[in-house]
């Protein structure tokens, strides 16, 4: 029985072949398919049955509907990468405009900053998509922190939340593990887009509900992550077609939600990569659940509390939650401590206490303080009043953000929330080693006497990437390629460059190439000089292959300022 055809469309130009099967040699039309742009679908071949017929039918129509949704897809994407571009070139001519009226420049270049990160997820989706479907995405399986992860994903998502007034509420339930093996880039990235969906969808002072727990799992830990909104909710037939790219849902309250429409079907691409499920209930006007399970490898809790022996500690924290947290924890690990809500409970206990002769040892600021001074206030005044004290911030704020003030206040060193037993006995434990150690913990990114050289072939890159460094007193070396790179490297004294941040692709010679010619170059420091890969390359396999080449590190472009002193703080102490 033959079944050999063609697909042709025609109408508005000349007919093109769609597709056709091998031995194709009929001319013979069965079928033909009016289009909605006017073109028409001629099914040219033969077939032994209906069955046959219908089929095909089946999969032309399906095809017009996944042209008609790339379609769309390309006329939204038109729309919302315009929107961001034009808000980053009229606020650059309004900055320039009013370039010595400093508080209209700051205005302008906050909003440029809110375009190019929006601008910057809706490319990065685009990407992903690519390569999930060339089938060249890599789901890394290395160890991170599930506290880090968690407080990651809320300092990026709570700000949209409360920008919409929307009663935002985490919980965690019961957590089997806390040091998880897998891609935390990745997971961040589902849980980021879950909630972000939640935001999108639910109409201003709505309820947003996340919870993260563990379940036992074979021989691995299940992590669980729930968002519960009562937003606009979803119909049952677009419920069916939610993961299909390119797909955006469309309310009568918020008929504008801008995006790519790939997020659900990278989320649900991703979980199954990582041997989990998904799985969403909705109903219009009532909100959505998602409900997400994902098998991961855990690690026994290695916990430190050698220099928490004798040590007595003064918690200020207002939260009842945080309060039993705290109580549980501390009391696991019989580390003495008195927990009061406010500043003037704690002036009072630390008063008391120097009158008994059993002083405190340190102070833990918590994330919620009934004071009428700030927290920075409030350490600042301890700071001064028992210089010597540990002050350890722990807090949901994003450090990145808040860092200069705490310093100043004389704050020693921060602990993110949400905070389990290892996060928190262990960075109490290191406050202390810090303290006997004589060292402030988040101190300023000083690299005075510090040289470092800088490849990079982007005039412009290269020309803010070197402000950016030069803030920190180091000298700074400038190559335009990779094999500029090796010779500045070649030609310097050994031990003279203490850090390469190296561009991947640049001309004449790669970043690979260039830092394979530098550890193979047989001086005595060309193992041991930090490498480190700072480009745009930002996937696992890329970070992977950097690795191999001998890099000892990644860092991402567009660059991230605090994350960057951040880096070079860790790998330059």
């Amino acid at each position: 029985m033959n079944r050999e055809y063609a697909v042709v469309k025609a109408g508005g130009s000349d007919p093109v072949i769609l597709f056709s099967t091998p031995g194709f040699t009929a001319e013979q039309t069965i079928e033909k398919i009016s289009l909605s742009d006017g073109a028409e679908l001629w099914i040219s071949g033969t077939y032994s049955s209906e069955t046959d017929n219908a089929a095909l039918l089946k999969q032309l129509r399906e095809l017009e509907d996944a042209n008609r949704a790339k379609e769309a897809f390309l006329s939204s994407m038109s729309h919302d990468i315009r929107t961001p571009m034009n808000a980053i070139i009229g606020m650059t001519a309004l900055a320039r405009r009013h370039i010595d009226e400093k508080q209209k420049v700051a205005d302008s270049l906050s909003k440029i900053e809110t375009a190019s990160a929006h601008l910057l997820s809706l490319i990065n989706e685009v990407l992903d998509m690519s390569r999930i479907n060339s089938g060249r995405m890599v789901i890394a399986d290395e160890a991170f922190s599930l506290s880090d992860l968690l407080h990651d994903t809320l300092t990026i998502v709570r700000p949209q939340a409360e920008q919409k007034n929307h009663a935002f509420i985490f919980s965690t339930g019961s957590i089997i593990a806390e040091s998880l093996y897998g891609d935390v880039l990745r997971l961040r990235q589902i849980f980021v887009n879950i909630i972000n969906n939640a935001i999108k969808y639910t109409n201003d002072g709505g309820r947003i509900e996340v919870t993260v727990s563990e379940e036992p799992h074979e021989d691995r830990c299940m992590l669980v992550f729930t968002c519960r909104d009562n937003g606009v909710g979803m119909t049952p037939e677009f419920l069916e077609k939610i993961y299909d790219p390119f797909e955006r849902a469309n309310t009568t309250t918020n008929s504008r939600i801008e995006g790519t429409g790939l997020g659900m079907s990278i989320v649900r691409r991703l979980v199954e990569a990582m041997a989990g499920t998904i799985h969403i209930e909705s109903e219009p006007g009532a909100g959505t659940l998602v409900t997400i399970s994902i098998p991961l490898r855990s690690e026994e809790l290695q916990i430190s509390t050698a220099a928490l022996n004798g040590k007595k500690l003064l918690v200020i924290e207002n939260d009842p939650e945080l309060k039993n947290t705290y109580q549980t924890y501390l009391d696991e690990f019989h580390i003495a401590h008195r927990i009061v809500a406010s500043d003037s409970e704690a002036v009072e206990a630390m008063t008391e206490a120097e009158f008994r002769s059993e002083p405190f040892s340190g102070v833990i600021l918590g994330n919620t303080i009934e004071s009428r001074a700030g927290v920075f206030d409030i350490a600042a005044y301890f700071r001064k009043a028992y210089p010597g004290m540990p002050l350890i911030l722990v807090s949901s704020a994003d450090w990145d953000k808040i860092e200069y003030r705490a310093v100043r206040s004389g704050i020693d060193h921060y602990i993110p929330v949400p905070f389990f037993r290892k996060t928190l006995i262990n960075g109490l434990n290191s406050a202390f080693l810090a303290q006997e150690a004589g060292i402030a913990t988040p101190e300023s990114v000083d690299l005075s006497g510090r040289h470092i050289l800088l490849a990079e072939d982007n005039l412009i890159n290269r020309e803010i990437a070197k402000e950016i460094l030069s803030a920190t007193n180091a000298v700074i070396d400038t190559a335009e390629n990779g094999e500029e790179a090796v010779s500045l490297y070649m030609q310097s004294a050994e031990g003279a460059y203490d850090l390469i941040l190296m561009d991947i692709q640049m001309p004449v010679m790669n970043g690979y190439d260039a830092t394979a010619a530098i550890r193979s170059s047989g001086r005595k420091d060309a193992g041991t000089i930090l490498i480190f890969a700072m480009t745009a390359n930002t996937f696992a396999e890329d970070i992977a292959k950097a690795r191999e080449a001998g890099m000892n590190g990644h860092i991402a472009k567009p660059l991230d300022i605090p994350k960057l002193m951040n880096t070079l703080r860790q790998i330059m102490r």
